[in-house]
């Protein structure tokens, strides 16, 4: 049988054996009234939650070393905690977010978060402040990896991109938006008996509060059980995803889809580009105003505010490779150009002497900002993109953001100020990572564009069409074409990926 008999894309969605027809100018209308109801709000939770996480590099400037009395590398190792306490929680998170809805447990984890980071602003020593820098991790490590899962269950694979790197483009918008905000902040110095850093913390903990008692009743749960949308809507929303995503969607949990992420290979490959992406990114977001201020004879100020640049540029870059990434339909060679450059970046910090050629040094830090920005929301998608059924997906991105996040740890102890003005070993270390991603990603790309050239020449194109839809007769023929027959629905369902009529996203 060849499958272009039933291989037509319609805009139509069936469920419970009613059809709903949708005109492509509905279907778009439906998107955009879904991405005003998505992607602002999650956006802007991802912003306040990288402010707090890395508002201590701009508290270190305006004196918080000094007041608290941090020696050696006590600053390096309130960093550490931080991911210690992040990397441990991901992956049941994202499993707690799927059982208990996300507007319930995303505005809970906003809520700790933003009481704990409020609290940092009244820590007075090294061991208040590690005990306070360890639970921050832990209650923000679930938005991260849950907003990401949460977004590919609600877009197509060729739409996701492009939505993951708005909400992503937060943390960039952070990176240029914290130097203004600590700036001010810092200018309320001595007000109530605190210092300019203590005000850093409490007003930002503040500002994320007020959003938590909001959150519950503005973030969506998943499109079956949206109150935003309609009947109509919510059943749409679903099928097109079944449509795109086919084995790969939504499946009843059960722990050998647990296991299946846990024993794939591709998992780990996905684990070690992630982790080679965020070494950079955290390092960059982290240090930037430390490594500025070694540039020449700038203030606190002055290397807050030069720190803002890269990070617009950054932005800019990411919602510009996502877009073109979307359209064409690829991942990984995206991130093989782009890491190329944090590759060139960093090898022009090394080269160089950042007091002789400040401007040049300066330059770096684009490429190297502008280069790693793009790729972490690339790399969550196309982990999203290439993992099912869906319960394999959450434990698979789970997996690869504790990979990455752990890359938080290396970020932490690879700039030590004893290093400077060259810091030559937290660029060496951001080289070696942004190498390992560049080698990985164009393996992977590779494996993937062969097991679909591979899939294509044993069963034909992939079908497009639902597959419940069918009718019994010829549901069974392509089963048999696919080497399927014996095997139960739940059997099938469980395949995810591994369906012959999966294609992965390359």
């Amino acid at each position: 049988m060849k499958d272009e008999e039933i291989n037509k894309e319609s805009p139509a969605a069936s469920i419970d054996g009613e059809v709903v027809e949708w005109t492509e100018a509905a279907e778009k209308a439906l998107i955009r009234k879904i991405d005003w109801r998505l992607i602002p709000f999650v956006s802007l939770l991802y912003l306040l939650s990288f402010l707090d996480r890395v508002n201590i590099g701009q508290a270190k400037l305006d004196n918080l070393e000094k007041d608290l009395g941090l020696v050696g590398n006590q600053y390096n190792i309130a960093l550490v905690v931080f991911f210690v306490g992040y990397v441990v929680t991901e992956v049941p998170s994202n499993i707690v977010l799927k059982w208990l809805r996300p507007s319930r447990w995303i505005p809970l984890l906003l809520l700790l978060w933003s009481i704990t980071m409020t609290f940092m602003g009244f820590v007075t020593n090294f061991q208040t402040l590690v005990v306070a820098r360890f639970f921050l991790g832990i209650t923000e490590s679930g938005l991260f990896p849950g907003i990401g899962f949460f977004l590919t269950m609600w877009y197509k694979r060729r739409e996701s991109n492009f939505r993951i790197s708005i909400f992503f483009s937060a943390a960039t918008l952070s990176g240029a938006f914290g130097g203004l905000l600590a700036y001010g902040l810092s200018q309320m110095d001595g007000l109530g008996g605190k210092a300019g850093w203590a005000w850093i913390f409490i007003i930002e903990g503040l500002i994320t509060f007020v959003v938590a008692c909001i959150a519950p009743f503005v973030m969506e749960d998943f499109p079956e059980q949206s109150k935003y949308l309609t009947p109509e809507e919510q059943k749409f929303v679903v099928q097109r995803l079944k449509a795109d995503q086919g084995a790969s969607g939504e499946a009843p949990f059960a722990w050998s889809h647990v296991w299946a992420a846990v024993c794939d290979w591709r998992v780990y490959v996905l684990m070690l580009i992630y982790i080679g992406v965020a070494v950079p990114f955290y390092s960059l977001s982290l240090f930037t105003p430390t490594i500025i201020s070694e540039l020449g004879h700038w203030t606190r100020a002055q290397s807050n505010l030069l720190s803002t640049p890269p990070f617009f540029l950054g932005f800019f870059v990411t919602i510009g490779s996502a877009l073109y990434s979307d359209r064409i339909g690829n991942r990984g060679y995206f991130n093989v150009f782009w890491m190329t450059i944090v590759v060139i970046g960093y090898a022009i910090l090394l080269g160089v002497n950042p007091k002789e050629y400040p401007g040049v040094a300066y330059f770096a830090l684009f490429l190297c900002v502008a280069g790693a920005s793009p790729c972490i929301s690339n790399t969550i998608t196309w982990c999203g993109n290439n993992l099912g059924p869906v319960y394999k997906r959450a434990v698979g991105m789970g997996m690869m953001y504790s990979a990455g996040n752990s890359g938080g740890i290396v970020s932490s102890l690879v700039y030590i100020k004893t290093d400077a003005p060259t810091f030559k070993r937290g660029h060496g270390v951001g080289l070696a990572f942004a190498l390992m991603s560049v080698v990985l990603s164009l393996f992977l790309t590779l494996y993937y564009q062969r097991v679909n050239a591979t899939r294509d020449d044993k069963f034909g194109p992939a079908p497009t069409d639902l597959g419940h839809t069918l009718s019994p007769e010829k549901q069974a023929e392509r089963n048999k074409l696919y080497g399927l027959e014996g095997m139960s629905e739940d059997e099938i369902i469980a395949l995810g990926d591994r369906h012959p009529s999966f294609r992965y996203m390359p």
